[in-house]
């Protein structure tokens, strides 16, 4: 199996060289035999790029490096990670964080249920009721969080924020992010709505090496985190939300017009009183009736969102597939053409495609014998470059 780490980055140059050293080879991963280093450039202004390329040609690491032009977000930073890969074809992908808040020794574990196809994706429990730098009302913030998230998402995730997870390639496919924030939150609940196998294995965090740039402070990241949340569930469940939020309308309009009719029977007067308890109930209700009407339009649109994913869904798999193909094909072509130098033939009625055309889309060799692994074009990503460490001597 082949495993792609993959590691955001946003000016991450003092941290990163110490979470790349963290990470484990192959040898040390039952069921891996292969593993690339997939660093996302998030529109880094430091020297962190220098310093990963640096790091993966000292160490002979393959690694592959996605740029932003500008700073578009966590979120962002993650589905470019996702999508690079993929176009790597990696069996299992594993995110975590560039400022060694988790520890690398960790994967190992983390990759076995996945290995062992126990599990589609695994997140690693922080235990932050044992975290020391957390604050009383961050640890109580941080299991409420998750506890809403247990309860909307109808996971069993005890750690729903946590960045560190890995993923198989089946449900990195179906992974689609949508929201701007973070992705923590609604992958759990694309995964659990997907009825994929959701595990979680405790691990203990590293000391605290900065402050983070996602939390701003406990209120904002609730106000946030809250929003999300929310926003996700009526996505996923607009029925059931839309209706939960039309129950206290017609609670009001059902009490309003409950008091008119009372009133009005047992006054026994002939007269009608109390109008406007019977104007304040019938709007609350028709207001009711139209936010169920609304969750019930929503509910239709969910439906055809379901539709839309899984074409999305098939048609990434068969693009990896195309792209696979043609690696194959091209390296065919390569070793044809090294054939042919061998046996020194220099005219040939079958045409053999030149390195140019190669270059311009028929294929990726290099032009000497040597195959490089084609990375598809990613929506939003200006360039990706990788690292050959295969042509490094001793």
């Amino acid at each position: 199996m082949k495993l792609a780490i993959q590691i955001p980055c946003y000016n991450e140059e003092e941290t990163l060289p110490q979470t790349l050293d963290d990470l484990p080879r192959p040898e040390h991963i039952n069921g891996v035999d292969e593993i690339v280093v997939v660093v996302i450039d998030d529109g880094c202004r430091d020297r962190t790029v220098e310093v990963a390329r640096e790091w993966g040609m000292r160490n002979k690491v393959p690694m592959v490096i996605a740029h932003h032009t500008r700073n578009r977000g966590l979120a962002a930073a993650f589905q470019t990670g996702l999508n690079t890969s993929l176009s790597l074809d990696a069996d299992i992908i594993v995110n975590t964080d560039a400022d060694n808040q988790y520890p690398g020794q960790s994967i190992p574990e983390l990759v076995q249920p996945i290995v062992l196809r126990q599990a589609d994706m695994v997140i690693a429990d922080r235990q932050t009721d044992l975290i020391e730098h957390f604050s009383f009302v961050k640890k109580k913030f941080q299991r409420l969080g998750s506890m809403a998230v247990r309860i909307f998402s109808g996971s069993t995730v005890p750690d729903a924020v946590s960045g560190f997870r890995p993923f198989s390639r089946e449900t990195a496919l179906t992974l689609n992010v949508v929201t701007r924030y973070t992705y923590t939150v609604e992958t759990i609940f694309q995964a659990s709505k997907k009825n994929l196998a959701i595990t979680s294995i405790p691990i203990f965090t590293n000391p605290v090496t900065r402050e983070s740039r996602l939390v701003k402070g406990v209120w904002n990241y609730v106000k946030r985190m809250g929003a999300t949340i929310v926003r996700i569930y009526a996505m996923h469940e607009p029925l059931k939300a839309f209706f939960y939020f039309s129950i206290p309308f017609f609670l009001v309009g059902a009490f309003a017009v409950g008091r008119f009719l009372w009133f009005t029977v047992a006054e026994h007067n002939g007269s009608i009183g109390h109008i406007q308890s019977l104007l304040l109930g019938s709007a609350s209700l028709i207001i009711g009736f139209l936010i169920m009407l609304f969750g019930l339009i929503a509910d239709l649109i969910s439906n055809n969102r379901r539709l839309v994913e899984d074409t999305l869904f098939r048609v990434k798999k068969m693009e990896f597939e195309m792209d696979k193909q043609k690696t194959r094909e091209t390296d065919l072509l390569d070793e044809i053409r090294q054939l042919r130098a061998d046996l020194g033939i220099t005219r040939t009625t079958v045409p053999v495609p030149t390195p140019s055309t190669i270059a311009n889309g028929n294929g990726n060799g290099n032009g000497n014998g040597q195959s490089k692994p084609k990375v598809a074009s990613l929506r939003g990503v200006t360039r990706v470059e990788e690292i050959e460490v295969e042509s490094i001597k001793e």
